[in-house]
């Protein structure tokens, strides 16, 4: 059929060294981005002497610079390889400690973030099709869980090493050699993936609807936790902070430790179980308990909140063509940028109006969409396995 399935020969297959290389990689790309991440606003605010708006428009410009970058970021994968885009988004990540180094003012942070963005779509669109093609698409979940891993272990470290280090420049610094140190591993991983034309022609972003919209509304929670979840409980025991804990820590370890459920399970049963579990853990985090419930509410939402996402990327790049593997990643990210940012407003809205408690009801009805959605994303999912691997087959 004339086009690499974007797969390493059977024998190097697994998570063998080069796999962790990787995820090792995907690491130090987000401790560096973490890294700079506390000192970034006393930096624009005091040092620079910008205004608390400053500081939210210097933050908020990654995420819209990153919703746009996703969206080249994956044909660029897709095109030229894995490779070229995960040492891309590394690259821009370096160039984004650079920036922050530069002597124009309150422009250098915009041009950070904004390199952070970039660096950010393509680091993670190359590692997660990547990763997910070193491992097999039979082991698809469990790959995307350690990469996760790696990600969320990367962003939650990296706040504690720019304490350590205590000053935004050498943070910046940091990330400039995490980035560097990261590139040097990937260019020593060897790809196998060889970019082909495909028969195909369009209709990629509409079979991407249903499975974008339902990430979206998995993870409309994650604007209510991390803007809300503090100021939720200060009145009830001041646990949000080890709450928050519980529920990054959770989901870490279950993402690494049973990241292969939805790869041998359904993964409608996987996604609809953590759906379950995400809605009990709001439940009880909502009316504000005590710090002891409150603290087994985090664990079991950051639980729940483990398992839906893979369970929906894993379904859909065991259906789509090798070729565009790497665009689909991109466009569910897009999918999940765009929902956090909106529901980020939302929120605060609601918080603001109603209390604090209703934005964890809203959060709650976010979930019975990404119900609706999800059931759309699964429907007739067991057949087309099967004709993936069948294609796969015949064209190694």
């Amino acid at each position: 059929m004339g086009y690499s399935s974007g797969q390493p020969g059977a024998a190097a297959r697994g998570f063998v060294r080069q796999f962790w290389a990787l995820i090792g990689a995907t690491f130090l790309g987000f401790l560096g981005i973490g890294t700079v991440l506390p000192q970034l606003g006393p930096h624009v605010r005091y040092d620079l002497g910008g205004s608390d708006q400053t500081v939210g428009l210097v933050i908020g410009t990654f995420s819209f610079v990153a919703l746009g970058a996703r969206l080249f970021a994956g044909p660029l994968s897709d095109r030229r390889g894995r490779k070229i885009a995960f040492l891309a988004g590394l690259f821009s990540c370096a160039l984004a400690g650079v920036a922050y180094f530069l002597p124009i003012g309150l422009a250098g942070p915009f041009l950070g973030r904004t390199f952070q963005g970039i660096g950010e779509a393509c680091l993670y669109t190359g590692a997660a099709t990547w990763a997910v093609e070193y491992a097999g698409l039979e082991r698809g979940s469990q790959a995307l869980g350690y990469v996760s891993s790696g990600i969320w272990g990367g962003v939650s470290a990296g706040p504690m090493v720019g304490q350590w280090l205590g000053t935004f420049q050498r943070g910046a610094l940091f990330q400039v050699i995490a980035a560097l140190v990261a590139f040097a591993i990937v260019t020593r991983i060897r790809e196998e993936y060889r970019p082909a034309p495909h028969e195909e022609k369009g209709g990629l972003l509409s079979s991407l609807v249903a499975p974008g919209i339902a990430t979206g509304f998995v993870n409309v929670h994650y604007p209510v936790i991390a803007g809300f979840l503090v100021l939720h409980l200060a009145r009830h025991g001041n646990s949000g902070p080890a709450v928050f804990s519980m529920y990054a820590l959770t989901m870490l370890l279950s993402r690494f430790f049973l990241g292969s459920l939805p790869d041998r399970f359904p993964a409608a049963f996987t996604y609809f179980g953590g759906l379950a579990g995400m809605a009990a853990g709001l439940i009880i985090l909502a009316p504000g308990p005590r710090p002891a419930i409150a603290i087994l509410g985090g664990a079991i939402l950051g639980f729940g909140f483990s398992f839906p996402w893979s369970s929906i990327l894993a379904t859909v790049l065991r259906r789509v063509h090798p070729g565009k593997r790497g665009s689909a990643v991109g466009v569910l990210s897009a999918f999940y940028d765009l929902f956090v940012g909106a529901s980020s407003f939302a929120a605060g809205a609601v918080a603001q109006r109603f209390g604090y408690s209703a934005a964890f009801v809203m959060a709650v009805l976010a979930l019975a969409g990404a119900a609706i959605f999800g059931r759309f994303v699964f429907t007739g999912a067991g057949a087309e396995p099967g004709k993936v691997e069948a294609a796969t087959a015949a064209i190694q």
